[in-house]
């Protein structure tokens, strides 16, 4: 889930993923919405250590189609012939990170392979390399989607990343991108919002050192706010640009004295959270308990992946846990908003979080559904250290973007929608519409007659529905949740890439539903509240 971070060798003669050279990656966003041109990142970090000459680039593009192997790239109608860049770019590069933007052009609609290379050259070595330089790692082509159209969304709603990473989240073994970077990434896959939700523990270590402690994490805090503050609400073509928010990843202290993480939605000021940073060796007790951190904030927070497996490094040496049923704080004034199961895969992570979810709504805790990716750069996919100095590993489960939480905006947010304001995000998540998707749109609204569920999808992200399914829980005689599980209550399946579904609601404390297009894309809804 970040960028690999490859030059901490804990004061070792060697490392076999060290390198006298900055790491140097690719990347892009996995799609381009129809106002965007396509275009690539050169990522450089480290330069300031190892100042570098980025010489030239050359970019091939070969159309995909769909196979086993790749079942979410979609069959083109006619293969395209490669498109072949070539830019003599003669940059100097000494800066700690830096971003250095590939304009592509116009490129028809359609589902692309980028094959990149790049010649680099410092203290009189050149070396030439494919998508990245880092030591061991097989290289592997970028893939995007041009697309013709904009991803189906909901009427009135907003889509938004509600977990991922900035620069200011770095340390032995990752780094994230700049608010800059994800705010145009955001524009280019279809984002209407982003929460920066750096780690709390990050804050406290300067960024010219991460291993060295800071004065105070709070400047640093102010200074990611200030940094979000100062892009751009409109792009040079008057179109709005996504609302980014500083946002916080705080580590916490559970029921058991474990480290959990917990996402804060733009917090009014720096929440402290060191538990589990991993600097301070086998210190790692919690710094505060869930409940201290919630009397902290009045903004919205949410349980951050709460059932992402772990191995015993993570459990035993860093103290992280898994949350409980007490940890939400539902009888507290301030308690948890919503439960973020979806992290950018559907894993066993997803699947424990989501039954956790159900079981919370079978108690009457109508708490949110939320999806991220927990993205540290990661446009494109993730890199990241497997074995500390010896190996790494390349995967593309967490991408930017991807998951995304889709909120209902009341109807005052909705004219306003442009710009879109901290103030009508926050009345979305105190309300309790939204789904979570990675694809296709999926959303519920009232009428007079119950509950209509609405299914939207098309061919560039996804296609025609495997099914679409209903779920309910009945209230007993005495108004009481029914002690058994929630049921099926309607379904369709092989269904056109649209469906609208009207539900007899009687007899029931809440309805929701979940979809799956013909590609593997999902959504899920928030539960439709009805005592």
């Amino acid at each position: 889930m970040r960028y690999a971070e490859t030059h901490f060798k804990f004061k070792l003669p060697w490392s076999l993923l060290y390198k006298p050279w900055p790491e140097i990656i690719f990347d892009a966003p996995f799609q381009f919405v129809p106002s965007v041109e396509p275009y690539l990142w050169i990522v450089v970090r480290d330069a300031d250590h190892f100042p570098t000459t980025i010489k030239n680039a050359e970019i091939v593009l070969k159309t995909r189609t769909q196979n086993a192997q790749a079942p979410d790239l979609q069959l083109q109608d006619a293969p395209q012939p490669d498109i072949v860049i070539n830019r003599d770019l003669n940059i100097e590069v000494c800066e700690q990170m830096k971003f250095i933007p590939l304009a592509l052009g116009k490129i028809p609609a359609g589902t692309y392979e980028a094959h990149c290379k790049l010649t680099v050259e410092r203290e009189g070595k050149s070396q030439t390399f494919e998508r990245w330089n880092l030591s061991r790692l097989k290289p592997v082509p970028l893939r995007f989607k041009v697309l013709n159209e904009m991803p189906p969304i909901a009427p009135g709603y907003a889509a938004g990343e509600m977990h991922c990473h900035t620069h200011y989240s770095a340390d032995h073994v990752e780094y994230g991108a700049t608010p800059e970077v994800l705010q145009l990434a955001a524009k280019a896959v279809g984002l209407d919002f982003v929460n920066c939700t750096d780690h709390a523990y990050d804050f406290a270590f300067t960024q010219e050192d991460y291993t060295k402690e800071a004065d105070s994490p709070v400047p640093r805090f102010q200074k990611l706010r200030e940094e979000i503050a100062a892009l751009p609400v409109k792009d040079e073509n008057g179109g709005d640009m996504p609302l980014m928010l500083a946002g916080e990843e705080v580590s916490a202290g559970n029921s058991k004295g474990e480290n959990v993480h917990m996402t804060v939605l733009a917090p009014e000021g720096y929440l402290p959270g060191l538990g589990d940073c991993g600097r301070y060796w086998l210190e790692n007790r919690p710094t505060r308990s869930i409940k201290q951190i919630l009397s902290m904030t009045e903004a919205h927070c949410f349980a951050a992946h709460p059932f992402q497996q772990m191995g015993l490094l993570e459990k035993f040496v860093f103290r992280r846990g898994y949350w409980k049923p007490e940890d939400l704080q539902l009888k507290n004034k301030h308690s948890i908003r919503g439960l973020q199961f979806w992290n950018g895969i559907r894993d066993e992570g997803f699947k424990l979080g989501r039954e956790f979810w159900i079981n919370e709504l079978g108690k009457g805790n109508y708490l949110l559904p939320i999806g991220g990716n927990d993205a540290h750069g990661d446009l494109n996919s993730m890199t990241a250290v497997d074995l500390p100095l010896i190996s790494l590993k390349h995967t593309r489960a967490h991408t930017f973007g991807n998951v995304r939480t889709v909120i209902k905006l009341d109807e005052s947010g909705a004219k306003q929608k442009s710009p879109l304001t901290l103030a009508a995000i926050n009345a979305a998540f105190a309300a309790d519409n939204c789904y979570i998707t990675d694809g296709p749109a999926l959303w519920w609204e009232r009428d007079n007659n119950g509950i209509t569920f609405h299914a939207r999808s098309y061919k560039e992200t996804g296609g025609g529905f495997r099914y679409v399914r209903i779920y309910g829980r009945r209230i007993q005689n005495n108004g009481k949740l029914a002690p058994e599980e929630e049921v099926m209550i309607g379904s369709q399946v092989a269904t056109p890439d649209h469906a609208d579904i009207p539900v007899a609601t009687l007899g029931f404390a809440y309805v929701r539903a979940e979809c799956e297009t013909a590609t593997g894309k999902f959504a899920l809804t928030s539960a439709a509240q009805l005592l």
